[in-house]
């Protein structure tokens, strides 16, 4: 059972939960003798607690945070030192790990992937940072082992860096928020509020940390219950889970469009951080006597069942028992879910897939910072144990999150039952999850336990006809699957024995292989560059007044980060702004590229000198010029827009804005954004974030919008801004809102971006 708190609520000694309604006042005074005030007790939460300790203002409210530690791996770490190089870097100011987990295979692009690796080796010797080599580790794995501690903060350019299950507060951001830390800025946020998940009961045999986290998901997502809030997990529950369950419960808190997330710590965590050599970095957490959280998800784990997200969503959950007792209506709603996705004529089914009324699964994967850890490997050896998965198109794939994890599943015998079922383990690598390795074949689907299952998140491209499905699932029921040779199984089904062995972590792997500087710059070292590692473009400051032409027009209810720049095959082009700009939108709108470079050749015209344009513009020009007779065309900046209901749920990566960005973008138009992190990157990038909160759109496609004044009314914070869109000679007002915006990032919109900010500070 999970339910939503309708009212914030009261914790009394980490156990009772109070709702804050009517009957509050009585029961409060009952067992405190008093009623506290809720502002006071509003400080008494986990997550209060370490974010004032990391707050460098004297306001409480708006906080400006300095992070413990910063991670990136091998698809952002070159775009981040970039901007940090062009901004004035000189040494790395507190520990940078540059992990290679992504990009690791080195397999497209020629050389690039490599060239990537040497860049982030040498900058880590020149700046004082450590590097990861490939296939050595996750990037969140080696976070857990090596770099989290309780009452920390760590700040990742990965949109999975989630550690609350160790005490320490993650958070995941683009990369102009880690390049901000680089040279000694801070992360500027409205203090979060914090929702408890509260956890009781304990988790039946069979049942693993996907099945909890993907309930929790399909229960908040899309009602936005903690959407940029802090997750804060407490109650008896906790007790009853092992560290590795904790963890992978916390890293799919992501996918709730959460800020960040926290956990209370105990004993368990304790012996993890001493497993790992790090006993010093623990350190009780736990909420006051009375705290005040500001929503409760209540979860009784002895209520969750093995549970499955199916495409193409990690909130789209259900029971696993349920979908095989419900083939028919289950598969048609996600025939549904491909249009809205793909268009009306999308050519998607799942029918084929039911065989004597059984769903049949071509492939199981288990792999990356959800599903590679310890815990859940030795749980399906075991449930493969003297079991095979068959000689028929269904294949299972193991990634163990990092080497220390893969050495001891040798050593205990896990690998062996593992390889001996049928199953092929790999190394730590992240592919699975983003579409770089274990692509399916057309018209497949695959059960994960990785972290998302996006539209063509696994490697297919829809605009070369290939199109395949993912759903996400615990590692034991995809085990329990693979046993029964392809068909849909949940974990519960089989009579399996877990031997839940010790682990044992041997640090001497990373000691003999990870570069670690302990801090040390060596300004002496060249940096290693490739050809395919460029600077970014020059960008223009945001001029007095601006006309945006409409670019794309997206009416999903929900546009991922995956669909604004695609996974997987982009990731050799990370590196080069200009070249994975080619790829932007590719999948959602391959017209986007072809017409926001049209209006790039336009601005780059008019920034020359050049008045000459194309008839469309002129008659653009002329129509503003008479009800604006001070236009003047060669002052007023040409940018081009997209429109889309809520962009930005999923991944971190800044690219999602700095590719609209290097193609001619100056804004975005959005009814709202799915997360505080997408929106930030595109005010990292100078690209201004408007929200029109109506359903009826008063503009389309390849239609102009003008805005005068806007340099104005961003130095005077003006919250309402007039627009107008420009069409059949005549012009239709209506307005837009910025949001509420900090005075840096004003200054960073009104300087073009964050590199020209910088350059002026």
């Amino acid at each position: 059972m999970i339910k939503l708190y309708e009212t914030g609520a009261y914790l009394l000694n980490g156990e009772t939960l109070v709702a804050d309604d009517a009957n509050a006042s009585a029961i409060l005074s009952s067992k405190l003798g008093q009623v506290p005030n809720k502002e006071d007790v509003s400080r008494g939460t986990m997550a209060y607690s370490i974010l004032q300790a990391h707050n460098t203002s004297d306001n409480e409210k708006q906080l400006k945070i300095k992070f413990d530690c910063l991670t990136s791996h091998d698809i952002t770490y070159v775009g981040i030192i970039q901007t940090a190089r062009a901004s004035g870097l000189e040494k790395f100011p507190i520990p940078y790990v540059l992990t290679n987990c992504h990009n690791s295979l080195c397999a497209v692009g020629g050389t690039i992937n490599e060239d990537d690796h040497m860049f982030g080796l040498t900058c880590a010797q020149k700046y004082g940072g450590i590097y990861v080599p490939p296939h050595q580790a996750v990037i969140h794995q080696y976070a857990r082992e090596m770099l989290a501690g309780c009452g920390k903060m760590i700040l990742g350019s990965d949109s999975h860096t989630r550690y609350g299950a160790l005490g320490t507060m993650a958070i995941g951001e683009g990369g102009g928020e880690l390049a901000k830390q680089l040279l000694g800025r801070t992360y500027d946020v409205k203090c979060p509020e914090v929702v408890a998940i509260y956890l009781t009961g304990e988790p039946m045999k069979g049942v693993g940390p996907q099945d909890v986290a993907l309930a929790i998901i399909g229960a908040v997502f899309n009602n936005g219950y903690v959407n940029n809030k802090v997750m804060e997990f407490v109650g008896p529950g906790v007790d009853k889970l092992s560290a590795d369950f904790r963890i992978g419960i916390d890293v799919m808190t992501t996918e709730t469009t959460c800020l960040s997330s926290i956990w209370k710590t105990d004993n368990t965590i304790k012996e993890f951080l001493d497993i790992h050599h790090r006993v010093d970095a623990y350190k009780e957490l736990k909420p006051a006597d009375v705290a005040y959280y500001n929503g409760v998800v209540y979860v009784d784990l002895s209520t969750i069942k093995p549970m499955i997200a199916m495409p193409f969503h990690p909130s789209n959950t259900y029971e696993i028992d349920f979908v095989n007792e419900n083939l028919g209506d289950i598969l048609a709603d996600v025939e549904k879910r491909a249009k809205v996705s793909f268009g009306e004529n999308c050519d998607f089914s799942l029918a084929s897939k039911v065989i004597n009324n059984k769903l049949y699964v071509d492939q199981g994967i288990i792999a990356g910072c959800a599903g590679g850890g310890f815990e859940n490997i030795c749980a399906a050896a075991d449930i493969l144990k003297n079991q095979y998965t068959g000689d028929d198109k269904f294949s299972l794939s193991v990634y163990p999150a990092s080497t220390p994890i893969y050495m001891e599943l040798v050593k205990n015998g896990a690998v062996a039952e593992l390889m001996r079922s049928g199953a092929i383990v790999k190394t730590a690598f992240c592919g699975p999850c983003f579409g770089a390795g274990d692509t399916p074949a057309n018209g497949a689907f695959s059960i994960r336990h990785s972290t998302r299952n996006f539209p063509n998140r696994e490697g297919s491209k829809i605009q070369n006809g290939q199109l395949s499905s993912v759903a996400l699932m615990d590692a034991r029921s995809i085990a329990a699957t693979a046993a029964n040779k392809g068909f849909l199984t949940p974990a519960t089904a089989m009579d399996v024995e877990y031997t839940g062995p010790t682990y044992f972590f041997d640090s001497r792997i990373y000691e003999n292989r990870v570069y670690d500087s302990k801090g040390i710059a060596h300004p002496e070292v060249d940096i290693q560059f490739g050809p395919n590692i460029k600077d970014w473009p020059a960008m223009t400051a945001l001029t007095e007044d601006l006309i945006l032409r409409v670019a794309s027009v997206i009416h999903d209810p929900v546009t991922t980060t995956d669909e604004l720049i695609p996974s997987g095959e982009t990731s050799s082009f990370r590196s080069n702004p200009l070249g994975l700009a080619e790829f932007t939108l590719s999948r959602k709108d391959p017209a986007y590229v072809g017409k926001s470079k049209a209006v790039r050749e336009v601005e780059q015209t008019r920034e020359e000198g050049g008045i000459t344009f194309s008839p469309d513009y002129a008659e653009a020009f002329q129509t503003i010029k008479a009800n604006f007779p001070e236009f003047d065309e060669t002052k007023t900046g040409v940018g081009s827009t997209i429109y889309a209901v809520k962009p930005g749920d999923g991944s971190a990566r800044e690219q999602a804005a700095s590719c609209q960005k290097v193609l001619g973008g100056w804004a975005n138009l959005a009814k709202s954004y799915a997360t505080k992190r997408y929106r930030s990157n595109l005010i990292n990038w100078g690209m201004l974030p408007f929200l029109f909160e109506e359903d009826d759109l008063p503009f389309d496609i390849d239609d102009f919008i003008y805005i005068p004044g806007i340099r104005s009314a961003i130095v005077e914070k003006k919250s309402e801004i007039t627009a107008y869109v420009v069409k059949n000679n005549a012009l239709t007002k209506f307005s837009v809102k910025l949001g509420d915006l900090t005075d840096d990032e004003r200054k960073i919109i009104l300087a073009g971006c964050l590199i020209n900010y910088y350059k002026e500070n």
